[in-house]
């Protein structure tokens, strides 16, 4: 059940306590007395009509509540009503607002509009109030299928490149090993010599296990201490320069083990002893 919030029932009746007194002191005439629960109950009172600038709810609105209740209470007091609104002017002769005892009519709610309907309060709320105007942006995506499917087609069409590439051109082979003759110097692939590049300088253990195994872990890390949700470049200093560190620090091994180190992988500069790697 629908019923007008009391705010706004307070609001009409001294909107209409104000239309009454500045009508009965344009034309001269006394204002109506003020009328009391009793006597809305006994046989209803006039109301005047209530001018849009007095009152902020519409006066059609405040037109169909009065028929509504007249309907609801059945006619009853309608007659000492009419008489009191000829006195008034003219006014509608409706009852005031019904007693707690007060019977509705026939399956209709108390404080239900013309048919039965109850909403329309909707037309005097604003809509900020009851219901969200602008859409909240969102920038989260589910991983299925939104991520994953994009990464397959890439997937598919990367590796759909390989094969054609590989059908037109050959890969860049050297001659068959000679078990009799070992190269000199004997390098690695590219994507291996920053590590044969790390043997050179440090132990085993060391090169092999330690330092590319902090690396990973520190790269594995690095996601739950930086954790800004921002896609700018700017707010995300802490994570670029993690990865520029990385990348810097594995490109430049792998360029000193590929342009700077000659016959017994000893250092030498290409410009002057020749470069010693198949690119």
């Amino acid at each position: 059940m629908t019923e007008i919030p009391e705010h706004l029932r307070k609001r009409a009746e001294e909107a209409r306590a104000k239309a009454e007194a500045a009508k009965a002191s344009a034309g001269g005439g006394e204002a109506p007395a003020a009328e009391t629960p009793a006597d809305a109950t006994a046989g209803g009172a006039a109301d005047a009509p209530t001018s849009e600038a007095a009152s902020r709810i519409p006066a059609h609105l405040l037109e169909r509540s009065r028929a509504a209740k007249a309907r609801a209470e059945g006619g009853g007091g309608g007659g000492g009503g009419g008489d009191d609104g000829g006195e008034g002017g003219g006014g509608v002769a409706v009852a005031e607002r019904p007693s707690a005892a007060a019977v509705p009519a026939a399956g209709l709610p108390v404080g239900a509009g013309p048919g039965g309907h109850t909403q329309r309060l909707l037309t005097v709320v604003k809509s900020g109030s009851i219901q969200e105007v602008r859409a909240t942006p969102v920038d989260k995506v589910h991983t299925w299928p939104h991520l994953l499917v994009g990464e397959f087609v890439a997937s598919l069409v990367c590796t759909a490149f390989t094969l054609v590439f590989s059908i037109f051109v050959n890969a860049p082979l050297l001659q068959l090993a000679n078990v009799n003759r070992t190269p000199n110097p004997s390098k690695a692939p590219w994507y291996f010599l920053g590590l044969q590049e790390l043997l050179t300088m440090f132990h085993p253990m060391v090169a092999g296990v330690t330092i590319p195994g902090m690396g990973i872990f520190g790269l594995m890390l690095a996601p739950y201490i930086d954790r800004n949700p921002s896609n700018k470049p700017e707010d995300r200093k802490f994570a670029i320069s993690i990865f520029t560190v990385f990348l810097m620090f594995w490109a430049v091994l792998v360029i000193i083990g590929s342009f700077f180190r000659g016959p017994g992988f000893n250092f030498t500069f290409p410009w002057r002893d020749g470069l010693f790697f198949d690119l």
